[in-house]
Order: C-alpha cells, then structure tokens, then sequence
C-alpha cells in the first residue's frame, strides 16, 4: 500500500529509530504543510494510507472527497478536533488512535513559566547586546500557580509546583476539581477566584466545541499585575483577540506555545513584538522521546493494517 506521511516541515521524522517500521513499505514525506485540500490531494491521492503528525493537517470532508483511494488514517497522539471520526467513517477510512504521553508539554509547560517570571531570555538578549542584568524577575517559590484542567498534564504540574513551594489552585470540571482536592490541592471558588488569585495561570484542557473560547477577556483582566499567563494546550481555547488585547496594556507576562494559525514564519507576528511575551513554536510535544513514541505507534498501526491484522481503531465499523 502507498503511504504519506504528512507535515514533516522540521525534516526529522525519517531519522528516528521507530522508522525502521517502515522499511520496505512504499512511502512518502510531505515536508511542507499544505492548508489547501484541493493542492494537498493533488500530492497524496493516489496513497490508501495516511499518516498524521499529531494535528498539523485538518482532515475535513472536502479534503476526504478527494481521496478516494485513503484506506487509513494512522494518528500520532490522540485524534482531536482536527479530525470529525464521523466524517471518516461516511468516507469508509478506518482512523488508528495513537498513544500519548504527558511528560514533554508539562515539561515545556515548566520551561516556560521559569523563563517567564524570572525573565531568563530577557537577559540573555541583553548579555548579547553588551548589557549586564538588565531586568529583574521572580522566583517561582511562595506563588499561587492556577491550574485549568487537572488532567494528566495539570496532575504534573501541580506535582512540579509542590516540589518547588508553589501553592496550588485548581479549576475545570467538577470531577477533575475533587481529583486535585483528593491530591492535597485547593480547589477555586469559582472561576473569578481563579483569575483574581493566581500569580500563574495555566491551560491544560482539551480543545472541543464546548471548551473553544472559555477563556475570556474579562477573565484575564482580572488577574493580577505582572501575574503570568502560560498556554501550551491550544489558542483557541482562548476568546479570539483577547490575549493579544490584554497582553499590549502591559499588564500580564506570558508564555505561549500554541498559536491559531501554524507554522508561522512571519517575523513581524503579534505576539513576537512584545517584550512581556516569550513564544515557543508549539514545542509542547516536539522532543525525541516523545516523537519515537508517537511515530513508533502509529507505524506499528500501519504495519499492522497492512497485514490484515487492524490496531487501536477508532471506528471499527469500517471494517465490516
């Protein structure tokens, strides 16, 4: 069977240990990402199966319509709001579920917030421009860090916050709120609590219908001066404009890793001009580990599919 593999633009995937799943398979590499459905089937539609990086393509129904040879789609990672598993199954491919892990973004998730309170890229800029401390941060230690979804990520999180005598406030679902206060950790009072009280804000939900634009402008107006707003989970989670409104007044610092729009080269972006801001090209997920564990899964998925034997999909009536 033909196989594509989509959205390689940092050029890597074909160097990791797991590709040699792959061998002897008749595959491609796309390595730039192609946003038009009508250009990006004219490169892949002779292939029955695809292969996705995490959720850098959107497999919409124009997109299916086009490809009337796709047989698979092997997802790394969990499928998300890029793919309606519905859709596919109308178009008879069979959608493989990959495997996740929440080490790397809750990792990067920390990264950002050090390097956001206490300033660190600041500095370094300044030391290359010839100046000697040009700013003073914070520490981490004796602040309140908000947590907004004590899944797997948050539960590492507030684990990492602990170790480093932060306190912990925690908001989302009622069921994830009495999981953190069965941790050890407080639970917010209600969502204005949440914002008016944490020194450090950060999201970890899961982008749905019901969860795009929770986040609103008056709730980050809410937060304190200099407080910190850290988003690694996705942008839309976030009211469009808002963050960009708020962030130009001066008063927040933020992290971001996530944007609505990606790749983006665009040296004159937003958020790039600001000096409150440091950004991360979605980096939540991009690690070496992390990769050979996605990618490692997805290939076993498709090897597996190819011999007759289908693994972790996600809509099996298909296959009858």
């Amino acid at each position: 069977m033909k196989i594509a593999i989509l959205d390689d633009y940092q050029n890597v995937i074909e160097k990791l240990d797991c590709f040699s799943i792959l061998k002897g398979q008749d595959f491609r590499i796309l390595h730039k990402t192609e946003k038009d459905p009508r250009t990006l089937a004219s490169k892949i539609d002779d292939c029955e199966i695809l292969v996705l990086t995490r959720e850098r393509t959107e497999i919409s129904e124009g997109l299916l319509q086009l490809l009337p040879n796709l047989k698979l789609i092997s997802q790394t990672g969990k499928i998300s709001n890029h793919l309606d598993l519905s859709i596919c199954t109308k178009y008879n491919v069979a959608v493989a579920e990959g495997i996740g892990s929440p080490i790397a973004p809750a990792e990067l998730t920390w990264a950002l917030m050090m390097n956001v309170v206490r300033k660190i890229p600041q500095a370094i800029q300044g030391m290359k421009d010839g100046k000697w401390q040009v700013n003073i941060g914070s520490t981490i230690h004796g602040k309140t860090i908000g947590i907004w979804g004590y899944g797997k990520i948050g539960q590492k999180i507030a684990q990492y916050a602990k170790a480093f005598g932060a306190n912990v406030l925690v908001w989302g679902s009622e069921m994830s709120c009495e999981k953190a206060v069965a941790d050890g950790f407080a639970k917010a009072a209600s969502k204005e609590y949440f914002f008016e009280n944490s020194d450090i804000v950060t999201l970890h939900l899961r982008l749905t219908e019901t969860t795009r634009g929770i986040v609103k402008q008056e709730d980050l107006e809410r937060m304190k001066a200099n407080s910190a707003f850290i988003n690694t989970a996705r942008a839309e989670l976030i009211e469009s404009g808002a963050l960009l409104n708020v962030l130009k007044k001066g008063k927040l610092l933020a992290g971001i890793d996530v944007y609505e729009d990606e790749p983006i080269y665009d040296k004159n972006y937003d958020l790039l001009q600001l000096e409150n801001v440091i950004c991360t090209p979605h980096l939540g997920y991009v690690e070496k580990n992390g990769y050979e564990l996605y990618f490692g899964k997805a290939f076993e998925n498709v090897i597996n599919f190819i011999d007759g034997t289908p693994t972790n999909i996600a809509n099996p009536e298909v296959l009858k």
